[in-house]
């Protein structure tokens, strides 16, 4: 066999698997997120991973970082243009015109699902990359905006999160309004063209506003120097701000208005925010979102006011972990592990294992295969992480009766006659 046949083959460099140990923690969060948009009315849309690469580049912007250097793109067989999706809000949009979900109707979708970006990999921050979103339609008032950012803070509530994240608000203003204070910024940026870092050099053309958001300690003084969007923004746009804040003290949701939010993608207007930590380090942004009006008119559509947010859900598990956050019933194990003590009781334990799970539906219970010794099958029971092994052997066949050995507590063991066991192990089990 030749070196490079040999070559054992590995996941793809900032493309994770997500073993068995670590899937828990993604299944408690997911199960939170799916009761929340349940409880707020939200329904679920799944679109593909795969889009026309004009969806991205037209939606996103053709000057952004994501469109020029990010985007995993190629030419499928038919020389079509295709791209594995960035981001979920185009796509989102997309399925939504064209199922005509917004002809004279409103809408609040949300999302799950990967996405994909050919950044440098880091911690939190990978190539395949997870999010939740939410994408709704048809709401022009800043009603829509506040129920979004309650929803987000509902979350974290319920993460036990709210302590550690800080929610930032900024307004964009109208397009016409935006596009005004671009011209002062550039201006003010040219005058400065000495301090701006190479970075923020090949912004001034393209996306100006995206200087706001360096990081460059460098360029601070500068920056808190500049023009701020928030004294050039339109009536209209400043009243629907004054009125959203309204809103959030009104629900008692504290937040910090930050002149330099602004969002990387072209399609936002309005209102923006972030939720942000400081337990993760530099990778502070945990939730972000805002209004896009005039996307769906973007992509061909007819003008449709629209608001919404994504969150990294690699980036927020860390920070449940990080935090101690995730309960230890989230994190796996079973309930029950029914072990036949040797293959004599094997049929009787695999169809006693199905009558419980018939009859305590939601018992988590892991039956013992592949035989071994009575050592062997013991150390497997105690590495199921179950409270309680049911044991099955000669005498309690012919007792038509288990034992029940515990396995985490200093307890005797029980026997219990076949017939009473479902009616004991809802008793120890809670759920």
């Amino acid at each position: 066999m030749s070196k490079s046949a040999a070559k054992k083959i590995q996941a793809i460099r900032g493309m994770n698997d997500l073993l068995p140990s670590e899937s828990p923690r993604w299944q408690f969060f997911e199960a939170k997120v799916r009761q929340l948009m349940h409880r707020y009315g939200f329904d679920e849309i799944r679109t593909p991973i795969v889009e026309q690469t004009a969806l991205f580049a037209r939606s996103i912007g053709e000057v952004t970082d994501i469109v020029e250097k990010e985007m995993y793109t190629f030419d499928d067989r038919n020389g079509d243009s295709l791209t594995l999706r960035p981001e979920g809000t185009a796509s989102c949009v997309r399925a939504a015109m064209e199922h005509g979900l917004l002809h004279n109707q409103t809408q609040r979708l949300w999302y799950q699902g990967p996405m994909f970006r050919h950044e440098r990999p880091q911690k939190g921050r990978y190539r395949q990359f997870h999010q939740v979103g939410v994408e709704t339609y048809g709401f022009d008032g800043p009603d829509i905006d506040a129920e979004v950012i309650l929803l987000s803070a509902r979350l974290w509530q319920e993460l036990g999160l709210l302590e550690h994240v800080t929610l930032e608000l900024n307004s964009l203003g109208s397009t016409d309004a935006r596009a005004a204070y671009r011209d002062k910024l550039v201006a003010y940026f040219e005058q400065h063209h000495d301090v701006l870092d190479d970075d923020s050099k090949r912004r001034l053309t393209s996306n100006p506003l995206r200087i706001l958001d360096s990081k460059n300690p460098a360029m601070a003084e500068m920056l808190n120097g500049a023009p701020q969007l928030m004294d050039h923004l339109d009536e209209e746009s400043r009243t629907h701000f004054e009125q959203l804040k309204a809103m959030l003290d009104a629900a008692g949701i504290d937040y910090v208005v930050n002149p330099r939010l602004v969002r990387g993608l072209d399609y936002y207007c309005r209102t923006v925010f972030e939720w942000t930590t400081t337990a993760l380090g530099s990778q502070g942004t945990v939730c972000a979102g805002g209004r896009y009006d005039g996307l769906v008119e973007q992509l061909g559509g007819k003008p449709t006011p629209a608001v919404g947010f994504a969150m990294g859900i690699e980036r927020l598990i860390l920070l449940l972990e990080t935090l101690d956050l995730i309960p230890e019933e989230a994190l796996g194990g079973c309930d029950v592990y029914l072990l036949p003590m040797d293959d004599n009781a094997t049929i009787v334990a695999l169809t006693l294992a199905e009558k419980l799970r018939s009859e305590l539906p939601t018992l988590r219970l892991q039956l013992h295969c592949g035989g071994g010794s009575f050592k062997s099958r013991m150390k497997k029971a105690d590495k199921s992480n179950a409270p309680v092994a049911v044991l099955l052997g000669e005498d309690e066949l012919a007792e038509q009766a288990v034992t029940l050995k515990f396995l985490r507590d200093d307890r005797e063991q029980l026997r219990v006659s076949q017939a009473e066991l479902t009616a004991t192990l809802q008793n120890l089990v809670s759920h």
